[in-house]
């Protein structure tokens, strides 16, 4: 989906926005320089924020609406100030903090959970008006299988652990996973 250059500068992209986000309060509105083909492509995406191998933050977008510079300069200020579970990034965790972006094919719809691919699918769950989002890398680090991941998943958008075996519905992604060292 994106060559090493495109990935590299995003990646720069996001240390320069939660570096700048931290010291002031938010990052530039102004088009960086040097946007290539790669980083001007429309897709989904994810910033996470990791501290000591500890979550520390990660927001994103699923459904993609513009290109994906713009998705992962935003994201970058939300991760680091505005994940409701996390207090706002403090300047000297923003020195430590490691960066990665998920970059997000388009979800599509599959018939049954039975046809998702742990590791390989990112999941939205709905049922209702509640859903929630896991990264294809979420239960492979958590050490889930399918129903566990379902379970969680549920809980996470809010329903019974039971949820997603009753009229749920599931779109699936893939997601080219890359960031800081």
């Amino acid at each position: 989906m994106l060559d090493t250059t495109t990935r590299e500068w995003l990646t720069a992209l996001a240390r320069q926005t939660v570096d700048a986000a931290v010291r002031r309060g938010d990052a530039s509105r102004e088009e960086p320089e040097g946007i290539g083909a790669g980083a001007r492509q429309v897709m989904g995406g994810f910033v996470t924020l990791t501290l000591d191998g500890e979550l520390r933050g990660c927001i994103g977008e699923i459904f993609p609406t513009r290109e994906i510079w713009r998705v992962v300069r935003e994201q970058s200020v939300n991760a680091a100030l505005h994940d409701p579970r996390f207090q706002p990034l403090t300047i000297q965790e923003a020195l430590r903090v490691r960066i990665e972006i998920s970059a997000l094919t388009a979800p599509e719809p599959v018939g049954s959970c039975r046809e998702i691919v742990l590791g390989r699918h990112g999941i939205v769950l709905k049922k209702g008006t509640r859903s929630a989002v896991f990264l294809p890398q979420v239960p492979g680090e958590q050490g889930w299988d399918l129903e566990t991941t379902l379970r969680f998943l549920s809980r996470k958008a809010g329903l019974a652990q039971d949820a997603w075996e009753h009229a749920a519905q599931f779109l699936v992604f893939e997601a080219e996973v890359f960031g800081e060292a």
